[in-house]
């Protein structure tokens, strides 16, 4: 599915359950904490729009990372993958990364396919078959980073609408709260004021909730980014070490 597509369905899908979760709401007593909640007024229909939105990036978010990861775990996949470039077996390391599948089995094999394209070609010298296979492991590694980092701008932009959202619902709250005390006669219209204060608190704890979870999410899959770069640099910087061993043999016998 497309980014634009994903999110306005997203979009569209948490709106609907929002208005739906509203109005469920709205049938329960008075002096009940959804009743309650309720009675934060509309601005609550796009603060639930808005958690539910985080809940379903925060859900793409874990199952992308997952599948970036591979099938089995990084660190075996490497070791069983070097083994096989060392000993020259090209062809077992590729198979073993269409196995493993994921990010850093991707950009292995994009740099690894490359090498063999070129190893035997007698127009280019060590070098430049090194910065062949270098180009290639970057190519790899530009069409990755952007399915690593997708909705990681839309996690952090939610977190800080959630809380914009919250700070308007309890301005609204508060003007509604204070026109109360002015009645006729300075008379104190104590209902308005209750539901005034009510809608003021509710939209401001909602919006630190979607806040609050929205940047713990966004700093966390930061995190797991940097990380997976981070191995994926080392592993190519290993396996172009090798080549590099490799092509340095092949030319001195």
């Amino acid at each position: 599915m497309k980014q634009s597509l994903f999110i306005t369905v997203i979009t569209v899908a948490s709106l609907a359950i929002g208005i739906a979760i509203f109005v469920y709401l709205g049938g329960f007593p008075p002096g009940t904490i959804a009743h309650s909640v309720h009675e934060g007024g509309y601005l609550v229909v796009l603060l639930f729009m808005i958690a539910l939105m985080l809940f379903a990036f925060v859900i793409e978010r874990f199952l992308s990372l997952a599948k970036a990861k591979g099938t089995s775990s990084v660190q075996v996949f490497f070791k069983d993958f070097i083994r096989k470039v060392q000993k020259g077996d090209f062809d077992g390391a590729l198979a073993a990364c269409d196995k493993q599948r994921g990010s850093t089995a991707n950009v292995l094999r994009a740099g690894l396919s490359e090498y063999c394209r070129v190893q035997d070609d007698p127009n280019l010298d060590s070098d430049k078959k090194l910065q062949a296979v270098q180009a290639a492991v970057e190519e790899a590694n530009a069409l990755e980073g952007p399915l690593l980092e997708r909705n990681l701008i839309a996690m952090s932009t939610i977190a800080s609408i959630a809380t914009m959202v919250g700070l308007l619902g309890t301005t609204i709250g508060m003007i509604r709260a204070f026109a109360a005390t002015g009645g006729v006669g300075g008379a104190i219209d104590a209902s308005a004021l209750a539901t005034g204060i009510s809608e003021a608190l509710v939209n401001t704890a909602g919006g630190l909730f979607s806040g609050i979870l929205g940047i713990f999410f966004y700093n966390f899959f930061v995190n797991k980014v940097d990380s997976f770069n981070y191995v994926t640099d080392e592993a190519t910087f290993e396996v172009q070490q090798v080549l590099k061993t490799r092509m340095a043999e092949r030319k001195a016998a």
